[in-house]
């Protein structure tokens, strides 16, 4: 992991959720000060849970200054979850009490933020220190929400798999049905093979 060589404000943008079958996508923005290092920061799918929240802890208290920011089932449903998922980092950016001068996004696709120039960076969450910040601070916050969600609805586990499909969430969809918090535009369930006959009709 290394910083990204900029002189100006630089801020990391990375997204959480885009392939679940429930919940918001969240996104961060992360201003990360120069010369920030830390041996555990790495992409968040690389860490597991108990790290993710001892990193959520430093990076909130050393980031000059970071944003989180989602977008819901309804708006993903409507716009696809690829503009949804740049929505909510657009949103992020805005709320940054910095304005940065440069971003880097996690990924290869994104649209510009109003004049600022920015730089896809194919997993990035595993090169530069802020996409990987970001990268923690969006999963944290999505799985807080779904655990807080999932008290509501505990019949789709989501405090375990936060909306994402797996056999007991898909297998949940099936015998309960899907609710509000469901993407509709998304397959909630595979489909289903056709049934092959195991004999031969005998000809009349």
């Amino acid at each position: 992991m290394v910083q990204y060589k900029h002189k100006g404000v630089v801020a990391g943008c990375d997204e959480a959720g885009r392939g679940c079958l429930a919940g918001p996508v969240f996104a961060a923005a992360v201003v990360l000060p120069k010369g920030f290092s830390h041996p555990l920061l790495n992409d968040s799918k690389q860490l597991n849970a108990k790290k993710r929240q001892e990193l959520r802890i430093v990076i909130e208290a050393s980031a000059i200054s970071y944003a989180v920011s989602r977008i819901g089932e309804k708006d993903i449903d409507k716009i696809n979850i690829l503009n949804a998922s740049i929505k909510a980092m657009h949103n992020a950016v805005k709320k940054l009490s910095v304005v940065p001068d440069k971003l880097i996004i996690d990924g290869n696709r994104f649209k510009p933020f109003k004049k600022v120039p920015h730089e896809c960076v194919i997993k990035g969450d595993g090169i530069y220190y802020s996409i990987a910040a970001a990268s923690v601070l969006a999963k944290e916050y999505r799985d807080d929400y779904m655990k807080k969600l999932s008290k509501k609805y505990p019949c789709y586990c989501w405090e375990t798999n936060a909306g994402y499909p797996t056999k007991k969430h898909r297998a949940a969809i099936k015998e309960h049905g899907d609710c509000k918090h469901h993407r509709k535009s998304f397959r909630l369930l595979p489909k289903e093979k056709p049934l092959e006959l195991s004999f031969k009709l005998n000809p009349e």
